[in-house]
């Protein structure tokens, strides 16, 4: 059935030029079927040149950013399957066949080679901090959409049609896979996870990733979807945290007044009402939206089925 499809293997590259060759050809021998293109992130090395001998096409992408090049990918490349890996030679081409699989049988619409279940990734990666970002963020997808995903930030996946033109991908940098991740949880779109074998990078290879700067971005984009996809939960959160401060302050009062029928801590009054209040508001604001985002995801669901009726 995959001879019939038309399979493409996407590769971002930024300054890749000691792996893109070797990532190239690996895919030429585990997937001959599929056209194998780079999508080159502003390159200042000879990534590009090295990914065209190995036989890749060369797509010039000039927004830097992995988002920008995956919305890239999503608008210009047309395939039934998609199978995304970093240019870096960290994943193994081989196991490719075995991801498109459930792709190929309707069983997934994204599909996550998983780092983490083999327990690879911690040997091999040498960045602690790193690690432990991974665990945070996984932990906090898993708890906010009732999943238990083992790898959220893996960099192979493979997308089929479905997903690549119906899913708006906004973020520019390493906090895609979060995001791509979070949006097909949402849509509720199927996602496997197939355990990989993860290798460091070679000798002589960098990777592009800033801990801290990247890890804050990740952070911040799952901040900003749970505001735009779990409002109820975002703010119902917030609200919960106002109560209880409310509580702490003003019970204080509320005694001080049954015993005396007298409030000496007008200040503390105040901000016990205040918090009171801006917690009921907040607790509100969560209901208003969540029905919002209701409504838009029956929208979404419709759009899905007018594509597929007009498609078949």
């Amino acid at each position: 059935m995959s001879d019939k499809l038309k399979i493409a293997v996407v590769i971002p590259c930024y300054n890749e030029e000691q792996t893109i060759g070797k990532v190239v050809k690996d895919f030429q021998i585990a997937l001959p079927e599929s056209e194998i293109y780079v999508m080159d992130n502003r390159s200042t090395d000879k990534s590009a040149e090295h990914a065209e001998a190995a036989g890749a096409r060369v797509i010039w992408v000039g927004r830097k950013g992995k988002g920008s090049v995956v919305r890239e990918i999503f608008r210009k490349i047309d395939a039934d399957i998609y199978v995304m890996i970093d240019g870096d030679d960290t994943y193994p081409a081989e196991a490719a066949p075995e991801l498109i699989k459930p792709v190929i049988d309707g069983a997934a619409e994204m599909v996550v080679g998983d780092r983490l279940s083999k327990g690879l990734y911690a040997t091999q990666n040498k960045r602690n901090f790193h690690n432990f970002g991974n665990h945070l963020v996984k932990k906090l997808v898993n708890l906010c959409f009732k999943s238990n995903l083992k790898d959220i930030m893996s960099g192979y996946r493979v997308f089929s049609k479905l997903f690549a033109k119906n899913v708006p991908i906004l973020s520019d940098g390493f906090e895609v896979e979060t995001e791509m991740t979070i949006r097909c949880l949402d849509r509720k779109l199927g996602i496997a996870e197939i355990p990989i074998e993860y290798r460091d990078r070679p000798a002589g290879s960098f990777s592009k990733l800033n801990t801290i700067k990247d890890g804050f971005r990740v952070l911040k984009t799952i901040f900003i979807i749970l505001k735009d996809y779990r409002p109820l939960f975002f703010f119902g959160s917030i609200s919960l945290l106002l109560f209880i401060l409310g509580l702490i302050s003003g019970i204080p009062v509320l005694l001080e007044f049954l015993k005396t029928r007298y409030v000496s801590h007008v200040p503390l009054s105040i901000l016990a009402t205040g918090l009171m209040l801006t917690s009921g508001l907040s607790l509100t604001c969560g209901f208003i939206l969540d029905t919002l985002v209701a409504h838009e995801r029956q929208r979404n669901e419709v759009d899905l089925l007018t594509t597929w009726q007009i498609k078949e």
